[in-house]
């Protein structure tokens, strides 16, 4: 397994940061403190680091500002969703799961869904993605 990092960014400009190795530890609150630092989310109504990602599985963090909307959309492989700060409406069809910080849902791949931030919200977004 190879060592895997991404390169600075003007939205990241402090130098690589390690997305995938042997061994990874994310260290949340260090993230959500860097998530509401940068420029996107001083600026817009949302933000997202990339935590971790591999060919197999990503984990994202998402900080949305209340009424901020990801629009309905798919996932190629099953998600996960945990709330660690605020809440958010995540519709999927007909159902509606308001989630708070604590709770966690899943769901499959391929079912289209939409998320809406009810408070300022933080959530991990953890998605496996099968190989064809």
């Amino acid at each position: 397994m190879k060592t895997s990092s991404t390169d600075a960014t003007p939205q990241r400009p402090e130098g690589p940061r390690l997305l995938d190795a042997p061994l990874v530890v994310l260290d949340l609150p260090a993230l959500l403190t860097q998530i509401r630092q940068e420029p996107s989310w001083q600026e817009g109504d949302r933000n997202s680091i990339t935590a971790y990602k591999t060919d197999g599985l990503r984990v994202v963090l998402l900080a949305l500002r209340a009424g901020a909307e990801l629009k309905t959309h798919t996932a190629p492989g099953v998600i996960s969703v945990q709330v660690l700060e605020g809440r958010i409406a995540f519709t999927a069809g007909a159902q509606v799961a308001e989630l708070a910080p604590g709770q966690l849902l899943a769901l499959h791949a391929g079912i289209p869904h939409s998320v809406v931030a009810v408070t300022e919200a933080v959530f991990l977004l953890t998605l496996a993605v099968s190989k064809p």
